[in-house]
């Protein structure tokens, strides 16, 4: 995108908001993992953490946030999906007694950036930073997974939108696009 899409604007409001007013509703803390910690600086009701391991993507920032709770369990998402489900995440929480990942499964696959996570990840996850196998879902054997079908998501993802991330400004114009509809 040529910049920090936690920034860009959407509705005139920016994604990193969108996703901070969901949290605030539901959770009493809310990490925030960035490499550009300066850049959150106006955000007190979040602890702005960094990557412990530097240059992992996705999965890097999933091992910090995970490290840095105080909760046993956490939910994990990314700054450019901005239409996050309240209601969603809540049933999600309710399903994480006994397992140490929730994660819905759409048509395309897993959301794990729109998942729950375990601190019994923790160890799995450092050795697969070490191994440089980035893959998100590739933690995942050897853990207690509980996958959220389709038929349970439905409900809480009418208009489809529910796991629409933003990664180029084409995404961006085609949801202004549907934003109009």
């Amino acid at each position: 995108m040529g910049q920090n899409k936690a920034f860009l604007k959407l509705d005139g409001q920016r994604l990193v908001d969108k996703v901070l007013g969901v949290f605030q509703e539901l959770f009493p803390e809310i990490i925030i993992v960035t490499n550009e910690p300066l850049s959150y600086t106006e955000f007190s009701e979040a602890i702005i953490v960094t990557d412990i391991y530097k240059k992992k993507g996705a999965l890097g920032g999933i091992h910090a946030g995970l490290f840095y709770a105080s909760n046993k369990h956490a939910f994990v998402t990314a700054c450019d999906m901005p239409f996050l489900n309240k209601d969603f995440i809540l049933y999600l929480s309710q399903l994480k007694d006994k397992h140490d990942i929730v994660v819905p499964v759409a048509s395309d696959g897993y959301q794990p950036l729109h998942a729950l996570y375990s601190k019994n990840c923790l160890s799995q996850i450092k050795n697969n930073l070490a191994a440089d196998k980035l893959k998100i879902t590739g933690f995942y054997k050897g853990l207690r997974v509980l996958t959220v079908t389709e038929e349970e998501i439905k409900p809480f993802n009418r208009d489809g939108r529910l796991f629409l991330n933003i990664n180029t400004p084409k995404e961006m114009e085609l949801i202004k696009k549907m934003q109009d509809i």
